[in-house]
């Protein structure tokens, strides 16, 4: 059985994955220049969260492994953009503030993925 954090990871991830895949131009400016096929990185983490959530729901034994690698795929374009925005003129304080706090949130997310189940339900 998930553990509530577990549960919001997983559904915090359908609604970006399905985003990601739905409407991935709304992740463009998150994206390195200099990244090759930008949009098939944000299809394709789109697609891994989706995965990982279902995992999750579903129990499966790969599904946290799976969501902690997709956090820290996407952690490095967190990090760039946070620090992209500060260069940028046309962004508020609150836009550059939640670009940064984006990378922090990363580890509680990555740590309670390691472990979104109960111990009973294992």
């Amino acid at each position: 059985m998930l553990t509530p954090a577990g549960r919001a990871i997983a559904a915090a991830f359908v609604v970006s994955g399905t985003a990601h895949v739905v409407r991935p131009q709304l992740f463009d400016p998150l994206m390195p220049p200099r990244l090759p096929a930008p949009r098939a990185w944000v299809v394709g983490t789109g697609v891994a969260e989706l995965a990982a959530a279902a995992g999750l729901v579903a129990g499966a034994r790969w599904a946290p492994a799976a969501t902690v690698a997709t956090l820290g795929v996407v952690w490095p374009g967190n990090w760039w953009y946070a620090i992209a925005t500060q260069r940028h003129p046309g962004r508020s304080g609150l836009h550059r503030g939640v670009a940064w706090a984006r990378v922090p949130l990363q580890v509680p997310l990555m740590v309670a993925a390691a472990r979104p189940y109960r111990p009973s339900a294992r």
